[in-house]
């Protein structure tokens, strides 16, 4: 019998799993600011997703509705989240502008960085950053040290 992969078929290593307060709110959120393709959904009795699945450009984010019996809270429960995703995407400035008719909300326009990306950054309605980034120009580490010594 051959031996199953230690990380499933379509997977990375590491996923982020977000818990967000209206998961399905949060899939069709995604779907239109990022382009996102919904991969599974498992609802509980309660209408609550247990478990869902969306992918971006080959890249999985595993999402669930709160649950408090289970100590799992949303950025909301908190006032925010130190947690933020780095998503690279084609052009990110369509990205930013798609992110913001879908109801985001600006956090970092649009500007050419010195380390070879141009970037943005939005929150999403659910509380999560977002960083949008296309990469433009290859920078070796000593041109981003010899920046950062600048300033």
């Amino acid at each position: 019998m051959a031996a199953v992969p230690f990380v499933p078929s379509g997977y990375h290593t590491v996923q982020p799993y977000l818990v967000v307060r209206g998961a399905g709110e949060a899939i069709e959120f995604y779907k239109k600011a990022f382009g996102a393709n919904e991969r599974m959904r498992m609802a509980q009795k309660d209408g609550r997703i247990a478990h869902a699945e969306i992918e971006i450009d080959g890249s999985v984010v595993m999402m669930a509705d709160e649950s408090p019996e289970m100590d799992a809270y949303s950025p909301k429960h908190y006032g925010g989240s130190s947690v933020s995703l780095m998503c690279y995407v084609e052009d990110c400035d369509g990205a930013y502008n798609r992110a913001l008719a879908a109801g985001a909300t600006s956090v970092r326009e649009p500007a050419d960085q010195f380390y070879g990306d141009r970037m943005a950054g939005v929150l999403d309605p659910f509380g999560y950053h977002w960083f949008l980034s296309t990469h433009v120009k290859d920078v070796s580490v000593e041109e981003m040290q010899a920046h950062m010594g600048a300033e």
